[in-house]
């Protein structure tokens, strides 16, 4: 259960609270869309419109502490859901009701574009991966049957330790696992979870994984002196789980993660880039598409989505959201450029996108 204290500093942070276990917050990519400051690294790899883009979570509670993330250690963790159950269409309503109120202010906005803010007013992507493991919720395949109903799509974060919540979960927009260790000594380490048989959930989770026919994405989150290492390790998992697409990130210092890393645990760009080409020679069925420079990350997919020379990565929001329905990538490659004048960005700056 979220105490007080912790509802009063989520809100102090500008998350909303919605009914018993949700939460939303505004992402600074939504924000910077709205002023023509750019688009979140999902526009570019997927094509999702980020100032249409509703950010987060059916659930407060996780089963892990992970040393990278932004959470203090007061959040609630819990192994099982020992909530009330919202209902998920009063869920979705007042989520959507809170990010447009929070966005009030906007019109009036010297930098605001008026059609992209009038846009935003209609919500085209919900991201389920902002506090929390949302795929707990009892009630998450409603939730999802209400958000495509609507013409919304869904792109859902777990930490791949529930296999018999991931094996009954509906088909959606894109499923992603965060994968944050390529062993179970180094998983323990950073990921600190409540089960004991962490590994054996994640291995079962991934077998999973490879079986089901929606969109599906490998992330790893990279933290320097810890996880960027034993890369047949990674490799091994990557091909059980045998998704789409695999995301490789850069650890940001934020949040509460700054009490327990430091600033050398953050790679840069570059580091992530060297990293991604020294992984792809163990996985030959994968190839390099894009980067997203502020964001520090590196998107490869199969190489069954590069089709006649041409990479095919985007979603055709227009149809039904299956694997099938997609659309060039207008932007692929590694740039080489901006990655040291990224990196001397204050921290501040770099908090925009800690929801990335």
């Amino acid at each position: 259960m979220l105490s007080k204290e912790g509802k009063k500093k989520l809100e102090k942070q500008h998350y909303k609270i919605i009914g018993n276990h949700s939460s939303i917050k505004v992402c600074g990519w939504t924000k910077k869309m709205i002023k023509g400051e750019g688009n979140c690294y999902k526009h570019k790899f997927y094509g999702i419109r980020s100032n249409q883009c509703l950010q987060m979570s059916t659930s407060f509670s996780c089963a892990n502490r992970c040393t990278f993330c932004w959470r203090d250690y007061k959040a609630p963790v819990s192994k099982e859901w020992q909530l009330e159950i919202d209902d998920p269409k009063e869920i979705l309503d007042q989520s959507i009701k809170a990010h447009i109120h929070m966005l009030n202010g906007y019109p009036g906005h010297p930098k605001t574009i008026q059609e992209l803010y009038k846009e935003a007013l209609t919500i085209k992507h919900v991201a389920l991966s902002l506090i929390g493991e949302p795929i707990i919720y009892p009630k998450i395949n409603e939730l999802i049957d209400e958000c495509h109903k609507r013409g919304i799509s869904t792109f859902l974060v777990t930490n791949a330790q529930y296999p018999e919540q991931i094996r009954n979960l509906k088909p959606i927009t894109q499923l992603y696992y965060s994968v944050d260790a390529p062993n179970k000594e180094i998983l323990k380490q950073i990921d600190n979870p409540l089960f004991e048989d962490y590994w054996e959930r994640l291995l079962e989770s991934l077998d999973i994984l490879a079986e089901r026919k929606d969109r599906t994405c490998i992330r790893l989150t990279l933290v320097k002196k810890i996880n960027m290492t034993d890369l047949e390790g990674y490799a091994t998992l990557i091909n059980r789980g045998n998704p789409d697409f695999i995301e490789l990130k850069s650890y940001m210092l934020l949040g509460a993660s700054k009490d327990r890393l430091t600033l050398d645990n953050a790679p840069f760009h570059e580091d992530v880039v060297k990293f991604t080409k020294t992984l792809i020679k163990h996985l030959p069925n994968y190839d390099i598409v894009s980067e997203h420079i502020p964001s520090r990350v590196i998107l490869l997919a199969k190489k069954e989505f590069k089709i006649n020379n041409v990479w095919h990565t985007w979603i055709d929001f227009d149809k039904p959201f299956t694997k099938q329905n997609i659309l060039p990538t207008p932007q692929t490659g590694l740039s080489g450029k901006g990655t040291l004048e990224n990196m001397n960005k204050p921290i501040k700056e770099l908090e925009l996108w800690e929801e990335d």
